[in-house]
């Protein structure tokens, strides 16, 4: 049975998944302040959801890249101790 020290669970630990996270907020936070008021063009609220959902669609691209890139180097560390 194999036992990881603190610092090793901590540096299995996602960060770059967290920071996605926190961006996501962000964009939801960043949206509510924005959100039209009486008045404003009707452009503006198409605009701004438009707007969230591109980033936060980025966000979750990019995030799918990191865990490709993971897979792949969790494969050649694997194919590197066969040989």
């Amino acid at each position: 049975m194999r036992h990881e020290t603190v610092r090793e669970a901590a540096s299995n630990f996602d960060w770059k998944g967290l920071g996605y996270l926190i961006s996501i907020a962000s964009v939801f936070l960043l949206g509510a302040v924005a959100w039209p008021k009486d008045g404003e063009p009707g452009w503006y609220l198409p605009a701004l959801i438009a707007g969230m959902a591109t980033s936060i669609i980025g966000m979750a691209c990019r995030y799918k890249a990191h865990l490709d890139q993971q897979r792949e180097l969790k494969r050649a560390e694997a194919e590197a101790r066969k040989r």
